[in-house]
């Protein structure tokens, strides 16, 4: 499944996927970057795992689309 990590940059936040910045992904801030990665993943023809980090690189939140592919398995 390819992931892409919603990441704080020194300009702002952005998508990145194997340690390259996704195109189009670049925002100023978290929420609008967020919904660039979304569309992005949901246009994808294979699944998606998006992960949200705080500033920090902590990581705030992990979704998957579409949600059928998202693992039963999963605590979160």
């Amino acid at each position: 499944m390819k992931r892409i990590d919603v990441v704080k940059k020194p300009d702002g936040w952005a998508g990145e996927s194997g340690g390259r910045t996704v195109p189009r992904t670049k925002a100023p801030t978290q929420a609008e970057t967020i919904k660039k990665v979304v569309a992005a993943a949901k246009n994808d023809a294979q699944p998606v795992s998006i992960r949200t980090h705080r500033a920090d690189g902590k990581i705030r939140e992990d979704r998957t689309y579409p949600r059928s592919a998202n693992p039963r398995e999963s605590k979160g």
